[in-house]
């Protein structure tokens, strides 16, 4: 089983790497993108043996303990079997 993690800023803090990554798309022509922040993706290998309860809230434990900031961050989990 393998839960997906996603962590974001939140909305309003500010993305100095969304921001540069941003202007150097605009450089390689791309004009239309009104913004770009980034993000971090882990993905976490579980035990086949926990249930998808179990694994979700192992997983939401990790995101929230370890992975993210939640001053500043907000994460999502997705379980895949």
């Amino acid at each position: 089983m393998k839960a997906k993690v996603y962590v974001t800023l939140k909305p309003g803090v500010l993305d100095p790497q969304g921001k540069a990554i941003h202007h150097s798309v605009e450089l390689l022509g791309f004009d239309r993108i009104a913004d770009i922040r980034q993000g971090k993706y882990f993905e976490v290998a579980l035990d086949a043996a926990l249930t998808e309860g179990e694994a979700r809230e192992t997983a939401e434990r990790i995101a929230r303990d370890v992975l993210a900031n939640p001053v500043i961050e907000d994460y999502r989990v997705e379980i895949v079997q």
